[in-house]
């Protein structure tokens, strides 16, 4: 049986110095970028929302490293519910400021006016098929812009690019699916008890020269201009209004996306290893 979760205000961001050692060989290996910093305000609380990667592990800790030593912002962030039934990943994801992904929980934390992140897409959104890189694949939730307008959060968008490049995706689920084994697996029931009909079963991949080791892809992150919810709050419930929001976060995102797709294709500051290593830039 599972341990109980911790309460999640019980919680102290871990050192600077700390994290930057941990994720020293991380941020050498992928060079992150940051742009729209100056969007960014630690007195004023905000729920950032964007694009989950390819396994959502290659630039998620970058990328909260790059806003707490930046900015002084430390988030918390919203974890798919499956994260937390595996032992000892769980207590690592604990340990770094990451909670249940519920609305009490999430309601908590508004409550005490933390900076919080979360991937609408889920498990689902980084266990992706091929074609599906730098999509959001959030299906009918509106779940995000439902918690935001009722504690008047603002919402930030944000995009992350690189990671979707640094592994070719080689059998997804999609085909496992159309096997004969993955239709036992779907008549029989194993498919929706074990990987919710597929949504966490992830792609078998290859990085560099076919290993696992991913591809020194860059990273880049992009913040967007706040977007307030403060004025839809007594139309929380209201399902139209909820995905009025989810649309206009939605379109933020792939904007930033974009802007990010054409900063990367500018940049020439690739050493020859990196280039080598990944065999590609700018090539969309």
């Amino acid at each position: 049986m599972a341990r109980p979760l911790p309460d999640p205000m019980d919680f102290t961001p871990p050192p600077l110095a700390r994290l930057q050692r941990s994720l020293w060989l991380q941020r050498q290996w992928f060079d992150p970028q940051f742009f729209g910093l100056e969007n960014l305000d630690p007195a004023r609380p905000a729920l950032y929302v964007g694009n989950h990667t390819i396994y959502g592990v290659l630039d998620g800790p970058l990328m909260v490293l790059g806003m707490y030593e930046k900015t002084g912002i430390f988030c918390r962030s919203l974890g798919d519910h499956f994260h937390f039934k595996v032992p000892g990943w769980r207590e690592m994801l604990l340990q770094g400021g990451a909670v249940h992904g519920t609305p009490e929980v999430c309601t908590q934390l508004m409550n005490g006016r933390q900076h919080i992140i979360v991937y609408p897409g889920g498990a689902r959104e980084v266990m992706k098929n091929e074609g599906e890189q730098y999509r959001l694949v959030w299906k009918r939730r509106t779940g995000f812009a439902r918690m935001a307008m009722q504690h008047g959060y603002d919402i930030i968008p944000f995009a992350a690019l690189g990671a979707d490049d640094a592994y070719r995706i080689r059998y997804d689920s999609m085909r496992f699916r159309e096997s004969l084994l993955g239709k036992v697996a779907q008549k029989s029931g194993l498919m929706e008890r074990f990987f919710r009909g597929g949504d966490t079963l992830g792609p078998l991949v290859s990085g560099v020269a076919g290993t696992p080791l991913p591809r020194p892809e860059k990273m880049y992150f992009m913040f967007g201009e706040r977007i307030p919810t403060a004025p839809l709050q007594a139309a929380f419930h209201n399902p139209e209004a909820q995905w009025q929001v989810r649309r206009e976060v939605e379109a933020a995102i792939y904007r930033q996306m974009d802007e990010l797709f054409a900063i990367r294709a500018k940049d020439t500051d690739w050493p020859w290893w990196r280039r080598k290593l990944i065999a590609r830039h700018g090539q969309e």
